[in-house]
């Protein structure tokens, strides 16, 4: 049985035209294929990306019991995020724009359901509660009113 699962970064300080080069080099690729382009990518924009095909793949196995020989990335987008407006001084008492632009990457891994077997359901052992024996309080009570007694006299 297919199952997808995704991961997505948001807000990723870097343009998304730099991150839609990798994205467009990874995209298809079996996981193991991916890994290995971008750890010796050159690119700066390959570490947050390989950290999310890192995530992504921590989120088939663990969340969706997916196989992770069997992951392909099927879809891989970037989208633009916020642009923060800054400006750079000119000549002659100018200044021009810098646009510091930002990114969201979204990853989506579809491979096989994990075999589960029925063994695995068997051998898992329900604990049965321990009756609990009832503890005696050996709490001793302080008489307060002698105190009081002793006082007023």
């Amino acid at each position: 049985m297919k199952r997808e699962t995704t991961a997505t970064i948001r807000n990723l300080r870097m343009a998304p035209r730099k991150v839609r080069l990798l994205i467009d080099l990874v995209r298809g690729m079996h996981v193991d294929t991916a890994l290995t382009q971008l750890t010796f990518s050159k690119k700066e924009a390959a570490k947050p990306v390989l950290k999310l095909l890192k995530s992504a793949i921590a989120n088939a196995t663990h969340n969706h019991q997916i196989d992770p020989k069997t992951l392909v990335i099927t879809r891989a987008f970037v989208d633009g995020g916020l642009t923060l407006h800054r400006y750079t001084p000119r000549a002659f008492g100018r200044a021009a724009p810098i646009r510091k632009r930002s990114a969201h990457v979204t990853l989506v891994l579809s491979g096989d359901g994990a075999v589960e077997t029925a063994a695995k359901t068997e051998d898992v052992v329900v604990a049965e509660p321990v009756a609990e024996t009832p503890k005696k309080k050996d709490v001793k009570k302080k008489s307060t009113a002698k105190k009081v007694v002793a006082k007023k006299k």
